[in-house]
């Protein structure tokens, strides 16, 4: 379980992605520098306790119109070994010291409970409570399900958003065999159309996961977050 800390953090969440979002290809605003608001979101326990896991919503309120963003992070004591491209930055934390933040399509722990949210296996947290579960984040799944011990994990960052193609295999160790091969879609740009929505899940052969978000005037919001495809041979 992981444990919430009313505490500071130097830079803040909020100042690092200000920094970080206006170079990632999927971003769709014009400015700079964004002007960027919490706007909601949810958690996952790592069943180790190591890392922190925050599936963050942000409005970007610097253009016409305002612009809703899902970021997975990752929270670590330590640097991830390969993940450079993944880090965001680093941030003081007032009670567990440096904290390295990464986007978290790029960590494996990260992936795997998100492939246990999908398949079930995974309850998601409140984003600013301890203990207390997302009732209001839903998954869907369908098919067989599968092994999260990850065996390896390609990030594509697309105009559109970001696909991270993962192998898994069937247990943990040297000598153990695929169990195939999946893709998992992470929306990226927030879209409250519960039509388009349900069209785009409909087309997704395995499933998906759908949460709420604050508009800039207050009002709830629904969507996709993450779909789950098989991945084209």
């Amino acid at each position: 379980m992981a444990v919430i800390y009313k505490t500071t953090m130097t830079p803040s969440k909020l100042e690092l992605l200000t920094a970080w979002l206006p170079r990632q290809p999927w971003y769709i605003g014009m400015a700079s520098e964004p002007h960027l608001t919490k706007a909601g979101g949810f958690r996952l326990d790592d069943p180790q306790g190591e890392v922190g896991i925050e599936f963050m919503v942000v409005t970007d309120t610097s253009g016409e119109r305002p612009r809703s963003y899902h970021v997975p992070l990752s929270y670590r004591g330590a640097p991830l070994d390969g993940a450079d491209r993944g880090l965001i930055g680093t941030s003081e934390h007032g009670v567990l010291g440096r904290r390295w933040v990464y986007d978290g399509t790029h960590d494996p722990v990260l992936v795997a409970q998100l492939l246990d949210l999908l398949q079930g296996r995974a309850v998601p947290q409140a984003q600013s409570e301890t203990n207390a579960p997302a009732p209001s984040v839903t998954s869907c799944f369908t098919g067989v399900g599968f092994s999260t011990v990850i065996a390896s994990a390609v990030v594509d960052d697309r105009q559109h958003g970001t696909a991270i193609v993962v192998e898994t295999k069937e247990e943990a160790g040297p000598h153990s065999r695929s169990a195939g091969a999946v893709t998992i879609d992470v929306m990226r740009v927030l879209r409250p159309d519960t039509q388009v929505s349900q069209a785009h899940a409909a087309r997704a052969a395995r499933g998906h996961v759908v949460a709420d978000w604050r508009s800039k005037n207050g009002d709830e919001s629904r969507g996709l977050f993450v779909v789950l495809r098989d991945t084209a041979r």
